[in-house]
């Protein structure tokens, strides 16, 4: 049985390009628990924002002297058009956007989840990595994947590749109301090695992770969550972290000055019939530290709202939900400090610049097939000479206009 499971789970992955992410049950990479009763540690599959949903009976195989193991998979690709493209960027880009598969196992004492496969990380006002150099530059083709030890229903412990707790967005498309990531998500990490332990307790959920923080190398970082479900349709989570020392680790994956940083949120989660809307509160802090090139400190401040409609949709298939319509839209603002007379760490477009964006994602899934058209809109203010967009960084703005395509299983 657990060889025919791998080649089930090889042949999969090639027909996927390597691909999937999964819904139907998940919260780990989430900051905020589900709306649905008292509050559960991070379970072992993806968390999901919506609209996006993976199905509500997935693959399952009986393991001998393991229990039943789940697989579920997300293979889908993008296309988008940009306005003033930063430098290396293009203005028609096309490219895989996920082809990943899950397996996992959620019950038990021993638990696991393992995640694999292709990915391209699009954000907002940022360069676009492909999936090609994502995979190499980032979190590699094994992205995230983790041991869970469950001795009780309250108390848990996870090691391994895992995801964040910071933010109110996940790292990957599939798994957020939009397919492109906001301005708070770009100072956020978003994959953490290390430990995490998980405890609930009533109406309130807590998580402490000692970790690697933006994939740095060096297990320096520590990151704790505490939710507080008021009732079904309200939760309010609290989620703090940072460096406890100074590193002057730097690549793509480990941004210098965020990678000594300490960050803050306040999120507050409302769900009402097809409504779910997110408000929240970002506060990041680096502090000086001459060896790294932040010659004075400096903070970011944001605030976001993000807002989904589930147009109701009964219909289903042997008992599976086909999906329906749904209109999902985020609004950002987010500011810095400092100075570039003092030497302050470029946090944003330049020390004291801003940004607004707007994105709007309309988005209709059948059973396992799902298309989402996307238009974004970034404007920064007070940016630095040389540090906004446009291959010569002088232009204020830039407008996206995004598709997205595939299958959810």
């Amino acid at each position: 049985m657990k060889k025919t499971l791998f080649v089930r789970i090889a042949l999969i992955c090639a027909a996927l390009s390597i691909g999937p992410l999964t819904a139907w049950a998940s919260d780990s990479d989430q900051a905020t628990p589900q709306p649905e009763g008292t509050p559960a540690p991070p379970a072992l599959l993806p968390g999901m924002a919506g609209p996006l949903a993976f199905s509500a009976k997935p693959l399952s195989y009986d393991v001998p002297h393991l229990g039943t193991v789940y697989l579920t998979g997300v293979a889908s690709g993008l296309g988008f058009w940009q306005a003033h493209p930063l430098p290396g960027d293009q203005i028609w880009e096309g490219d895989v956007s996920n082809g990943q598969v899950m397996v996992n196992k959620p019950d038990g004492f021993f638990q696991f989840f393992a995640q694999a496969g292709a990915y391209s990380l699009p954000a907002l006002g940022a360069l676009y990595f492909p999936a090609t150099h994502a995979i190499g530059d980032f979190y590699t083709a094994f992205p995230q994947g983790f041991l869970k030890l469950q001795p009780t229903d309250s108390f848990s412990i996870m090691g391994g590749k895992l995801p964040t707790l910071i933010g109110a967005e996940y790292t990957f498309t599939f798994e957020n109301m939009n397919v492109e990531r906001g301005l708070l998500w770009n100072q956020e990490n978003a994959v953490n090695t290390g430990l995490q332990a998980n405890y609930t307790i009533g109406p309130v959920a807590l998580s402490f992770s000692w970790n690697n923080g933006f994939y740095s190398g060096k297990y320096s970082w520590l990151t704790g969550l505490a939710a507080w479900t008021i009732d079904s349709a309200n939760i309010l989570t609290f989620v703090g972290g940072g460096n406890t020392s100074e590193t002057t680790i730097s690549s793509i994956a480990t941004p210098v000055f965020q990678n000594n940083s300490s960050i803050f949120n306040l999120i507050y989660t409302h769900t009402d019939g097809g409504w779910t809307i997110v408000p929240y509160i970002q506060v990041t802090h680096v502090p000086e530290i001459h060896k790294i090139g932040a010659l004075e400190s400096a903070n970011t401040y944001g605030a976001a709202v993000l807002v989904n409609y589930h147009f109701a949709d009964d219909s289903e298939v042997a008992g599976v939900p086909l999906g329906g319509f749904s209109l999902p839209v985020r609004l950002e603002f987010i500011g810095s400090t400092g100075s570039n007379s003092g030497g302050a760490p470029n946090l944003l477009y330049g020390p004291s610049s801003k940004a607004f964006s707007i994105t709007v994602t309309p988005t209709y899934q059948y059973s396992i097939f799902f298309v989402r058209p996307e238009f974004s809109f970034v404007s920064a203010f007070n940016p630095t000479n040389g540090l906004a967009f446009g291959s010569d960084g002088q232009e204020t703005t830039q407008t996206r206009l995004l598709a997205e395509a595939g299958v959810i299983f």
